[in-house]
């Protein structure tokens, strides 16, 4: 499990090195960012309660304090979300969610996968996991239902396999953004094992992957483009919608469409009727 209290007071200090102080005319400073003191005067707190807050020695910031934090760490909405999650889980008033079990997709929504023949599609859940893919996703992406069970996390094949940054035009791009939506599920899950194991793994296998960590960059997308280098059909550009599941909690449908009428449409349609027919051979 990740230290809730760790977590909190290496968000903050990321974020405050980010923030960069008011033009004041004085000399340049060695270290980027604001100093302790300067948040805590925006803030309307005392420095020693601030630093106690970084150091991981107060467990029970209230909701205005983090909120004031949010506004002089100029944190975006999702940003902001995550500094709340990550109090509660030092507080204690997080939801205890040992989640040591793989999540699985609903029947219905593997039949409506299989339903879009034209669109590359699949339900993302807990740690990236892909719970569910349709076809063509997996030919556009890789087959993650035929790979073990544990090692069908999105971010662990991006970092894992050499596959995937041959597949990624926009590799960094992508890999950098998956550790921000790993950042958001360690927020809201401090006390997920598997998710902790996951952490590790990477950690220990890509210099990459714990720099990125290290910034505590929190990542969500809900719509935006994506580029490919696939082994047979060339380059293409999708763009995709983030839909979540109703009634399931942290699972999230992906959708990829071209523009009509581009070349990424036509090469999507090739491979459709390939699958297709493929698929019409076997059950001959």
């Amino acid at each position: 499990m990740l230290d809730s209290n760790t977590e909190l007071g290496e968000f903050l200090r990321a974020r405050r090195a980010l923030v960069g102080p008011g033009g004041d005319g004085g000399p340049r400073r060695r270290v980027p960012g604001l100093r302790r003191e300067e948040v805590a005067v925006l803030a309307g707190v005392s420095t020693d309660y601030y630093t106690r807050l970084e150091q991981g020695r107060h467990k029970r910031p209230s909701e205005s304090v983090l909120a004031a934090l949010a506004r002089v760490l100029q944190l975006d909405e999702t940003a902001t979300g995550h500094l709340f999650d990550l109090a509660r889980s030092v507080s204690g008033s997080a939801q205890h969610r040992t989640a040591n079990k793989i999540q699985r997709g609903r029947p219905s929504m593997h039949r409506l996968l299989d339903s879009f023949t034209e669109h590359p599609a699949f339900i993302r859940g807990r740690r990236t996991e892909v719970l569910g893919m349709n076809r063509l996703a997996a030919s556009l992406l890789t087959d993650f239902l035929a790979k073990p069970v544990r090692h069908r996390s999105l971010i662990r094949w991006v970092f894992m396999d050499p596959e995937a940054k041959q597949r990624y035009a926009d590799w960094e791009q992508v890999a950098s953004s998956m550790v921000g939506t790993l950042r958001l599920d360690a927020g809201r899950h401090p006390h997920d094992p598997l998710l902790a194991q996951l952490v590790g793994e990477l950690s220990m296998n890509s210099t990459q992957f714990r720099t990125w960590w290290a910034g505590h960059r929190v990542v969500e997308r809900r719509d935006g483009a994506k580029r490919f280098n696939h082994p047979e059909l060339g380059f293409l550009e999708v763009n995709y919608e983030a839909l979540d599941v109703a009634e399931e909690q942290d699972q999230t449908m992906f959708i990829y469409t071209t523009q009509p009428g581009s070349e990424s449409e036509a090469k999507l349609r090739a491979l459709s009727a390939s699958l297709l027919a493929d698929t019409q051979a076997k059950h001959n």
